[in-house]
C-alpha cells in the first residue's frame, strides 16, 4: 500500500484529533455526572495520594510547602509523578471525585497524542486519526478514563516513551540529540508514574542499547544521557524511599499473587490469560474487523515484511509489543489492568487491519469507504457502553459522606482526629474515610484496626472515635469481629449515630465516653520504648510493634512533637543523659531522616562507648541514606572497640556496597552469623 497522501492538512489533522478527545471527554463527564457512588479501596488510595501532593505543594487547603523531604515522604512505595500532576489538577478543578477525575482526561489527551503521532510515522495522518478513534472507543481504555487508578497515566506515558524511543532508534531518521532527550525524559516519566513501566520499557531499552552500540559518532555521549537524567529525576525519590519501595513491591507482586491465587508463570492458564481478555477489553467488533483486515493484507502480500508501510517502525512496534507481553505475563501478579499499557500498541496493529478495509473499499468508492468505516466505528460503541453500564451498577453506594461529617471530617475548623475503621468494604474503608475526611481542608483520617488480636486492648484504651458495621463486615478477619463486639460491650464508648446502607445493613459511629478517659499517652511511653534499643535486636520488636499500633490510633503522629520537645528539654537540663538521645534517634528513624538519626547515634556512641548498638544502628541508617562508605567506616571503627557479629557483618556488607568487592567472601561468612545472632536475641524475648 502506498503511504497515505489524500490526507487532512496539518491544522485540520490536529483539529480532528482535538475533536476526538473532546467527544471522548464529554462521554466521560456524562458518566461522572450520572454515577453517585463512592471510591473504593484503590481509587480512594490514589485520590488520597493526589490530595497529599497537592497539599504538600501548598495548592490545596490544609497543607503548605514544607520542603523536598516532606514531599518525598508522601510516596514511599509508588513514584510521585502521577500524584503531583493529579494533585495540581485537583487544586484547579476541585477535590470531589468527579472533579479530580479531570486529570484522567488530561492523561487520555496525552495518550491520544502519542498514538496519533506514532500512527503518522507508521502510515500517515489518516491512519493516525483512525487509530486514535479506535483508542478512544476501546472499552478497557474507556474504563480507565473513568476509574481513578494509575493505569491511564501509565498507559499514556509508556506509549509516549516507546514511540519516542523508536524515533531515536530509527536507522534512517534517528540518532539526534533532541530525540534522545525527549525519549529519555518520557521513559523516566513512565517509571516515575509506576515501577511496572519496566515490564514494558525494559526490552525496548535493551534493543535501543544494542542499536546505540552499533552506531558511529556521538552514540556514547548520547548514551550517557540516561544515567545522568536517571540520577537527576529518579535518584532523589529512590534514595529517599528505596527500602519501602522494595518492601511494597514484594507485597504488591509476590505476596498479592500468592494471596489471590494467580496462575503460576509456567502454567498454560498464565499464558492464555491476557489474550483471553482481549474481546472484552477491545470489543468483539474492533477485534474481529482488525484481525480480518490484517489477514486479508497478509494474504495479498504473502509476507509480513512486504505488507508493512514503514518497515523499521512496524518492526519496532511488533517486537516490543510481543516482548512487553512476555515480560508482563512473567510477572506473578495478574490483573486486567496490568496489560493495559500494551493496548495502544495492539490498537495500532489492529488499526492497520481496519485501514486495509478502507483501502479495499476506497478502490471502489470513496463515499462507500467512508460510510462503511464510519458504520464500523459506530458498531464499536456498544461494547464500551455496556461495560460502563455494568460498572455503574457495581459502583459502591453507602452513607460514607454523612458518616464522615458526623465524625467532624471535611471541616478545617476541627482539630486533627483519627477514626478507627473496623469494617472494610468497598463503600467504607480506611482509605475513603481519609479522603472524605480531608476534603475542603479537613483533618480527619481513617485507620484500619482489628486485623490481629493484639489490636483489641489498644483500641479500648486509646481510641476516641470508632466506626462499626451491622451486617456485612467486608474483607476482615475474625479478630475484627471480636473487636467489634468488644467495643459494643465495653461500656467505654457511646453510639453517636446509625447510618443505613442500601443493602439493609448499617454502619454505626461510636465515641469514647467523656467519663472514660484514654489510658496513658503514647508520648509518655515512648522514651522507655526508645531506650530499650540500647539492648540491641531484643528491643526492636516491642518498639516497632507498639509504634505500628500507635500509628493506627494516631494517624497524624501527634505524639512526635510532644516527644521531641520533651527530649530537647531534658537535653537542656542534662546534655549527658542518653535517654533523650534514644528518643530523638528513634523519631528520626520513624520519620525516614537517616542523617538526623546518624547524628543522634553518633552522640550515643560518645555517651555509651562500651555499647556496640549505637554504632550498629548508625551504620544501618547510613546505609539507608545511600552512604555505604561512611557506614563501613563507622562499623570498622566500632568493631575494634566492641567486637560484635553484627558490626562485622555491617562492615563487610557496607564495604562491598562501597565497591570493595574483595570483601565479598568475608561478607558471605559474617552476614549469616549476624542473622543467627539477631534471631537468637529475638527468640530469647518471645
Amino acid at each position: 500500500m502506498k503511504r497515505d497522501r489524500s490526507l487532512p492538512q496539518p491544522i485540520l489533522f490536529w483539529v480532528v484529533l482535538a475533536l476526538i478527545w473532546l467527544v471522548a471527554t464529554a462521554c466521560d463527564r456524562l458518566w461522572w455526572a450520572v454515577q453517585s457512588g463512592v471510591p473504593a479501596w484503590d481509587q480512594a488510595d490514589y485520590l488520597n495520594s493526589a490530595l497529599d501532593h497537592g497539599r504538600a505543594l501548598g495548592l490545596i487547603p490544609g497543607g503548605a510547602w514544607e520542603g523536598w523531604s516532606a514531599l518525598l515522604d508522601l510516596s514511599p512505595k509508588i513514584p510521585p509523578l502521577a500524584s503531583l500532576v493529579n494533585g495540581t489538577v485537583m487544586a484547579v478543578s476541585g477535590d470531589a471525585p468527579a472533579q479530580a477525575a479531570w486529570s484522567l482526561s488530561l492523561w487520555h489527551g496525552l495518550l491520544l497524542l502519542a498514538v496519533a503521532s506514532w500512527g503518522r510515522r507508521l502510515v500517515g495522518p489518516g491512519f493516525a486519526l483512525l487509530a486514535s478513534g479506535l483508542t478512544a472507543l476501546a472499552p478497557a481504555l474507556l474504563d480507565l478514563r473513568t476509574d481513578y487508578v494509575l493505569e491511564m497515566p501509565l498507559t499514556a506515558v509508556c506509549t509516549l516513551a516507546l514511540w519516542r524511543l523508536g524515533c531515536w532508534c530509527d536507522p534512517q531518521r534517528g540518532g539526534r540529540w533532541s530525540q534522545v532527550f525527549v525519549a529519555t525524559t518520557a521513559a523516566l516519566a513512565s517509571l516515575l508514574v509506576k515501577q511496572s513501566a519496566l515490564l514494558v520499557l525494559f526490552p525496548a531499552g535493551l534493543w535501543a542499547a544494542w542499536i546505540a552500540m552499533g552506531r558511529r559518532g556521538s552514540w556514547l555521549r548520547q548514551a550517557l544521557v540516561l544515567p545522568l537524567m536517571t540520577a537527576a529525576l529518579i535518584g532523589p525519590w529512590l534514595r529517599h524511599n528505596w527500602i519501602t519501595t522494595i518492601g511494597g513491591t514484594n507485597r504488591a507482586v509476590f505476596e498479592s499473587a500468592a494471596r489471590e491465587g494467580d496462575p503460576g508463570v509456567l502454567s498454560l492458564q498464565n499464558w492464555v490469560l491476557y489474550p483471553s481478555l482481549l474481546p472484552e477489553q477491545l470489543g468483539v467488533v474492533l477485534l474481529v474487523v482488525g484481525v480480518a483486515g490484517l489477514l486479508m493484507m497478509w494474504g495479498w502480500r504473502r509476507s509480513v515484511a512486504s505488507a508493512i508501510d514503514d518497515g523499521w517502525s512496524w518492526r519496532w512496534l511488533l517486537i516490543n509489543l510481543i516482548a512487553a507481553w512476555l515480560f508482563t505475563s512473567l510477572s506473578p501478579n495478574k490483573s486486567d489492568r496490568y496489560i493495559t499499557p500494551l493496548l495502544p500498541m495492539l490498537l495500532l496493529v489492529l488499526a492497520r487491519g481496519w485501514w486495509q478495509w478502507g483501502v479495499l473499499l476506497q478502490s471502489r468508492s470513496h463515499r462507500l469507504a467512508a460510510l462503511l468505516l464510519g458504520t464500523g466505528l459506530l458498531a464499536c460503541c456498544p461494547a464500551g457502553w455496556t461495560l460502563q453500564l455494568q460498572r455503574l451498577q457495581d459502583r459502591p453506594q453507602g452513607p460514607l459522606e454523612a458518616l464522615v461529617h458526623a465524625a467532624g471530617g471535611a471541616d478545617p475548623n476541627q482539630l486533627p482526629r483519627t477514626l478507627i475503621v473496623v469494617p472494610s468494604t468497598p463503600d467504607l474503608n480506611q482509605h475513603n474515610v481519609t479522603y472524605y475526611g480531608r476534603r475542603h481542608g479537613g483533618q480527619l483520617v481513617g485507620r484500619q484496626l482489628g486485623g490481629q488480636r493484639r489490636d483489641r486492648e489498644p483500641v479500648l484504651q486509646s481510641a476516641e472515635w470508632v466506626v462499626l458495621a451491622e451486617g456485612d463486615q467486608g474483607s476482615v478477619r475474625k479478630s475484627a469481629r471480636r473487636l467489634d463486639r468488644a467495643v459494643r460491650e465495653s461500656g467505654l464508648f457511646v453510639k453517636v449515630e446509625t447510618f443505613p446502607r442500601p443493602n439493609g445493613d448499617s454502619y454505626s459511629l461510636w465515641r469514647r465516653r467523656a467519663d472514660q478517659l484514654a489510658g496513658l499517652s503514647f508520648a509518655h511511653r515512648f522514651p522507655s520504648l526508645a531506650s530499650a534499643l540500647s539492648t540491641g535486636p531484643a528491643g526492636l520488636e516491642p518498639v516497632f510493634e507498639a509504634v505500628g499500633v500507635e500509628h493506627m490510633l494516631d494517624g497524624h503522629f501527634l505524639y512526635r512533637d510532644v516527644v521531641r520537645q520533651q527530649a530537647l528539654d531534658r537535653l537542656e537540663q542534662d546534655p549527658f543523659d542518653p535517654n533523650p538521645r534514644w528518643s530523638l534517634a528513634l523519631l528520626a528513624v520513624l520519620a525516614n531522616r537517616p542523617q538526623e538519626a546518624s547524628q543522634q547515634f553518633a552522640a550515643l556512641q560518645e555517651l555509651l562507648p562500651d555499647n556496640p548498638w549505637p554504632a550498629a544502628y548508625r551504620s544501618v541508617v547510613l546505609l539507608a541514606g545511600w552512604n555505604p562508605w561512611a557506614a563501613a567506616e563507622v562499623a570498622d571503627a566500632a568493631r575494634t572497640k566492641t567486637p560484635n557479629p553484627l558490626l562485622d557483618a555491617l562492615a563487610d556488607l557496607s564495604g562491598v556496597m562501597a565497591g570493595a568487592v574483595w570483601k565479598v567472601p568475608a561478607a558471605l561468612q559474617s552476614v549469616p552469623l549476624a542473622v543467627d545472632q539477631i534471631e537468637d536475641s529475638l527468640d530469647a524475648v518471645r
